[in-house]
């Protein structure tokens, strides 16, 4: 198990290397992850899809209005950002993906604007 202040090295490191997304937006993505397994009956590996649907469910309860906003400012503007982030977590070891994964998963899920 990593403990948090590994994590937030690791995640400073990672945002230090790939200036299109600031920390915060890993933690969210983190976040996300964490609330949509919080609502499923049982913990089980999801998809890129519907981890992309959990984290705008995410957005929208803890920035309301503002979500598209906060994670524009973040470096977000369209679900892919989402499996850029998830890769590069993956890549350090922070979360995991099966053989079935693929980045292109999170790919056009669903429109900022109209999301």
């Amino acid at each position: 198990m990593i403990s948090n202040v590994e994590m937030i090295k690791k995640i400073t490191s990672l945002a230090e290397k790939d200036t299109r997304y600031r920390k915060e937006a890993y933690f969210f993505v983190l976040a996300g992850l964490e609330y949509t397994l919080g609502k499923l009956p049982e913990v089980r590996h999801l998809s890129g899809q519907e981890l992309a649907a959990g984290i705008a469910e995410y957005a929208r309860m803890q920035y309301g209005y503002m979500a598209r906003t906060v994670l524009e400012y973040w470096g977000i503007v369209k679900t892919l950002d989402f499996g850029e982030i998830v890769y590069n977590l993956i890549q350090e070891g922070l979360m995991r993906k099966t053989e079935e994964d693929r980045k292109e998963d999170f790919d056009g899920v669903y429109d900022f604007e109209t999301e």
